[in-house]
């Protein structure tokens, strides 16, 4: 037993990889989605395996081919990997299990297989990217998930989505070239990839100007990755024109792990090694935090596209991770790390209500959900579930990050006053287009015309599962939490 969960690192990675081509064979129609499907609830058993084992003090690692770091390429699991591990999976197979009959509507049956292969991709790139030790192989994981990404976004009937995915290709091109640019600075001057190694060496380098210049690089780009606030202009529309199931799993996750990438990188390489590197973190990423809350909220309120405006939340929901990273102490990056998971449940929740509401109606504009609750009541009490976790209500998973963010901000002498405040708003805001979505789904007259679409009972149950864990963890915090905590003391340890 022992001796296979030594095997788990490896087997997050190698089991989705190696089920592709098999996924690209399968011709008659529901095998290609039954095969990722089932390969995605081993991934998640397996992540599930290994949260196990990081709760019981034994973190994991696994050097491939036999190669000890830094000679040869690591992979590591510690509490936040295993965190986002589970965010990934679960997201995936959450999708998946519930999206079949939203696939099948937008994909045709000859083009599945491809689909489905992509999916098993971008699944295998992000879940590479969070084991790995090496910043190289995080590179090339990236550029897995990233292509996988693009296949899947424009892979649905709306031709919108074609300019939509070149400005993300574009964009997220930009994004890894910068990081590799910053990643080959570093290996310049140290001699390594590994990042434990980097850590190590990198104080030891007599002119620190190419590392100040690498972490320029480096975090530029995963800030585009990440759709950081101003360089969220690909992520609006990549959401909006994806096909719905593909939106709910990128909105759980894809942003998560650039962010993941960056806090891991900046608190174990940067921060420990470079005078001064704290504060120029604080003051670049606080202020574009505030503004993400702010703005983004703002612009949301305007929003008529359910997905677009969504989307719009998604950045400033990314400003509260940031918000709790740039403070640099312990209740932040904890604050930041339990956001991570709590956001991957509203927002995954909210887009595959979304989806369902498709399926039901047809288009996901308000004008077209007019009265939509009393057609569809399940499915919108579970939006309003997910909606109040994402503004932090009390009960939910949304309130206990946002309260991390506060207890956090309150160590900051003069600065609490305009951060809480900060948080007071975009809490307001967030009230204020959610209710602009209850109004007119509940509220508002519907058209008198009968909606021709039908939402299986399996899309219903996803749908409420998701809802419903936004409310147990809410009150069950053990998991997330205690995660956090450990990840942020892993961060915080590793600083001077």
């Amino acid at each position: 037993m022992d001796n296979l969960l030594a095997q788990l690192p490896a087997l997050q990675v190698v089991v989705p990889f190696l089920t592709v081509p098999l996924v690209m064979l399968l011709k008659p129609r529901g095998f290609a989605w039954l095969a990722a499907t089932a390969t995605s609830v081993v991934c998640f058993a397996i992540a599930i395996a290994m949260t196990s084992a990081i709760l019981q003090g034994a973190p994991l690692t696994y050097a491939m081919g036999g190669w000890p770091a830094p000679f040869g390429i690591a992979l590591a699991v510690d509490a936040f990997s295993a965190l986002l591990l589970l965010v990934i999976t679960g997201a995936s197979t959450l999708t998946l299990i519930g999206a079949r009959a939203s696939i099948d509507s937008q994909i045709t049956d000859a083009r599945q297989p491809l689909f489905y292969a992509a999916w098993l991709l971008a699944l295998t790139g992000l879940s590479g990217i969070v084991v790995t030790a090496d910043a190289f192989n995080i590179f090339v994981f990236m550029e897995i998930s990233s292509l996988a990404s693009y296949v899947l976004i424009s892979g649905g009937p709306d031709r919108r989505a074609l300019p939509s995915v070149f400005k993300y290709l574009v964009m997220g091109t930009i994004g890894a070239t910068f990081y590799l640019i910053g990643v080959g600075l570093v290996y310049m001057m140290t001699g390594t990839l590994n990042l434990a190694d980097m850590e190590a060496r990198v104080h030891e380098v007599g002119d620190q100007s190419p590392i100040l210049v690498a972490a320029g690089f480096i975090t530029v780009g995963l800030a585009l990755k990440a759709a950081v606030f101003p360089l969220h202009a690909w992520l609006p529309n990549a959401y909006t024109f994806a096909p719905h199931a593909v939106t709910a799993f990128l909105a759980a996750c894809a942003t998560k792990v650039a962010l993941y990438v960056l806090i891991r990188f900046d608190f174990l390489v940067f921060q420990p090694n470079l005078v001064g590197h704290d504060t120029q973190f604080a003051y670049f990423l606080m202020p574009l935090a505030v503004l993400a809350i702010v703005v983004a909220s703002a612009v949301a309120l305007f929003e008529r596209n359910l997905k677009r405006l969504l989307a719009y939340s998604s950045v400033a929901q990314i400003g509260y991770i940031m918000l709790g990273a740039s403070l640099v102490n312990d209740a932040g990056l904890t604050a930041s790390v339990v956001h991570i998971f709590n956001h991957a449940l509203a927002k995954g929740a909210l887009f595959l209500t979304v989806m369902a509401l498709a399926m039901r109606f047809g288009d996901v504009s308000l004008d077209q959900l007019a009265g939509a609750a009393r057609r569809a009541p399940w499915t919108m009490a579970a939006f309003v579930v997910a909606a109040l976790s994402l503004i932090g209500v009390p009960g939910t998973a949304g309130f206990i990050s946002k309260w991390y963010l506060v207890m956090a901000a309150l160590d900051e002498g003069w600065l609490a006053i305009p951060l809480i405040a900060t948080i007071a708003a975009g809490s307001l805001l967030a009230v204020a287009y959610v209710w602009r979505i209850i109004e007119c789904t509940y509220f508002a007259p519907a058209d008198g015309t009968e909606p021709t679409g039908h939402v299986p009972p399996l899309v219903t149950g996803v749908v409420l599962i998701a809802a419903t864990a936004n409310v147990y963890f809410g009150i069950f915090t053990a998991l997330p939490t205690t995660l956090a905590a450990e990840a942020a003391l892993a961060l915080q340890e590793a600083l001077p």
